[in-house]
């Protein structure tokens, strides 16, 4: 395996570039699938890499339950640095284990606590709740449900409500939660890449955005409709909903959608710098797949001719 199985650690920082550059020049569509699958791809990546250094660090370990041959020198000459890293993977798995059960558990309860709190309340798809506090957010499910409370509605105008509704339902169809639950355990994974979990976020909003801007047909109302709703919602209604009801940089949202429509590519040119980014991260994601499924492999040819019939 040799210093090929620490790649995977690392390489994240080979898509902060197209973090930034994809929010400013990619279609918003383009940059949340892109930015979601190196993200997805690299936590994995990196997650095998501790899991192949903690079996190497836990077979030398007194008491280990594994066969003795896993400790055999043999084993150890396969990662460099063994007696350091294998015994440094074991609590950073566990810490990644634990931050990654954490945000499931959390997503889970406050999604099962809204859809509670929904219990009998009149409405298939769109639920207007008799509340002083306004906000608005797509609530996941089968089927999902837009939730938007009547002090909100009643700050916007008619063609506001729709280009509102138009970007919730908008949210639902695309299975943004999908994308946003995705780049949080990729980040919990591996903390390099929270740049890119910060620029799903603000994607997946801009998304949704120019969703609303297509049905509705006018991009300044859809502007007018997000900027009056942030100046109405002061937060979020839980913290925990953060994929449900995140606003993102607004002005920035707001700059976006006075702007031309942005052109949809499916993939930049390597000649512009948006493009050598995201070719860069794509060659970052391919190369630590491939590093951990040649550690991986060794490993296990390794183990398997240490270990008695």
């Amino acid at each position: 395996m040799g210093v090929f199985v620490f790649l995977p650690l690392v390489l994240p920082l080979s898509a902060w570039p197209v973090a930034r550059l994809a929010e400013l020049h990619l279609h918003p569509r383009t940059a949340t699938r892109l930015l979601t699958a190196v993200a997805c791809v690299m936590s994995v990546c990196s997650t095998l890499c501790l899991a192949l250094l903690m079996v190497v660090g836990t077979a030398q370990l007194p008491g280990n339950p594994l066969p003795d041959g896993w400790s055999d020198p043999e084993v150890r000459a396969a990662v460099p640095q063994d007696g350091i890293a294998g015994r440094v993977a074991i609590p950073a798995l566990g810490a990644v284990a634990a931050a990654c059960g954490r945000t499931l558990w959390r997503h889970g309860r406050v999604t099962r606590r809204a859809r509670r709190a929904l219990t009998g309340v009149r409405g298939s798809t769109v639920v207007v709740l008799p509340d002083g506090t306004p906000y608005a957010y797509a609530l996941p499910g089968s089927p999902g449900r837009i939730v938007v409370t009547t002090a909100l509605l009643d700050g916007l105008s008619p063609a506001e409500r729709r280009a509102l509704f138009a970007h919730e339902r908008a949210h639902l169809a695309a299975r943004h939660h999908r994308h946003l639950l995705a780049v949080h355990l990729a980040a919990r994974a591996n903390p390099f890449l929270r740049p890119l979990r910060s620029a799903v976020a603000y994607t997946a909003e801009r998304w949704a955005d120019e969703e609303a801007a297509r049905v509705v047909g006018d991009r300044r109302v859809v502007a007018r409709a997000i900027g009056k709703a942030a100046l109405l919602s002061p937060a979020a209604p839980a913290p925990t909903l953060a994929a449900l009801a995140a606003a993102g940089p607004v002005p920035r949202r707001v700059a976006a959608l006075l702007a031309p429509a942005p052109a949809v590519r499916r993939w930049p040119p390597l000649s512009t710098a948006v493009g050598a980014a995201a070719w860069g991260a794509a060659a970052g994601a391919v190369v630590s797949a491939m590093s951990s499924a040649n550690s991986a492999v060794t490993l296990f040819l390794v183990l398997q001719a240490a270990t008695p019939l």
